[in-house]
């Protein structure tokens, strides 16, 4: 490969969204242009085995974290790599994958940046952070019907855990250059809501974010009635918020997305919500699909942080790269 891989890490809780979002983004990208390495498969002991010891896979040392570390400087070089295989379903692994990274490596997993050495290989990172109560009903809903869990099993399972998530998981999110947290609106309560969330987007000066002043605009006060851009501190430090509501309009969405193309243009590929039919997709319960404008948006931006990343280093001096 004459460029290396542009690797983005997304770590979050278990059913916090990450593989929805992985997802999204591989198909903005084109799945034949992107890898896609779970963490989750390094666990170092199987569910029956964390069962006798009493340990969750949340913890460290659950975890190969040095093997993680290994792999990830190998893929970011544009080496292959044998990852192995946890199987969910059955709790147990299955044999390694021969893994070569494509153009684009998206990490996804609990304890993507809980090393030094693995948060050094990413050149964005994203922390996912929706409230506790709607990531418990995600739980719920996939561990039931994806997992073979009984509710009460995964009500269980999320109290045992939550002391590893306190102590290993949320200190992760200062890392992150994005924290990103969907969040419903107060004023709706239906399956609906539940698909079509607000976004709540913590942007951090660890990474050059496109500049969104424009919103504060006076002029662009239509605007102000579904996205808003505000200062604010999070975990002590200053940053940016960006907020896009649910209820967002066409002619909003489209407009922010104008921004986002007008400073990358090789991202004008990507950016017609209605031409790429893969953008901000959800799907309900009962099978219905509706396009989320946040999520579509927040897809767009990580894009944008990859494909800067990308252009970033193809025109680094030849010495300068990996």
């Amino acid at each position: 490969m004459t460029s290396r891989p542009i690797l983005l890490g997304i770590v979050g809780d278990s059913a916090a969204g990450k593989t929805t979002l992985t997802r999204g983004i591989a198909q903005v990208l084109g799945t034949d242009q992107v890898t896609v390495i779970c963490t989750d498969d390094y666990h170092r002991y199987d569910r029956k085995q964390r069962a006798e010891m009493g340990i969750s896979a949340l913890h460290p040392d659950c975890n190969y974290l040095d093997i993680i570390e290994q792999h990830l400087s190998l893929l970011r070089q544009g080496q292959p790599i044998l990852k192995p295989i946890y199987n969910h379903s059955t709790g147990s692994f299955d044999a390694p994958e021969y893994i070569k990274p494509s153009k684009y490596v998206i990490v996804e997993g609990l304890l993507g940046y809980a090393a030094r050495g693995a948060r050094d290989c990413f050149d964005v990172k994203v922390y996912l952070a929706p409230p506790e109560s709607l990531r418990a009903q995600w739980k719920i809903k996939r561990d039931t019907r994806k997992r073979g869990y009984t509710e009460e099993q995964v009500i269980e399972q999320l109290r045992k855990r939550e002391s590893d998530s306190e102590e290993f998981i949320r200190p992760q999110r200062k890392w992150s250059d994005i924290v990103v947290s969907f969040y419903p609106p107060d004023d709706e309560t239906s399956e609906q809501s539940d698909l079509l969330l607000n976004v709540h987007l913590v942007l951090r000066p660890t990474i050059p974010h496109p500049d969104f002043t424009g919103i504060l605009n006076p002029s662009k006060s239509h605007l102000s009635s579904a996205i808003r851009l505000e200062l604010d501190r999070d975990m002590g430090k200053p940053v940016d918020v960006l907020e896009i509501d649910g209820h967002a309009t066409d002619e909003q969405v489209k407009e922010l997305e104008r921004l986002l193309c007008n400073e990358i243009p090789y991202l004008g590929q990507f950016c017609s919500l209605e031409g790429n039919q893969d953008i901000g997709k959800v799907t309900g319960t009962t099978g219905e699909t509706l396009q989320s404008y946040p999520l579509a948006l927040t897809q767009l931006l990580i894009t944008y942080h990859m494909l800067k990343a990308a252009n970033i280093f193809d025109s680094a001096e030849p010495s300068l790269r990996v």
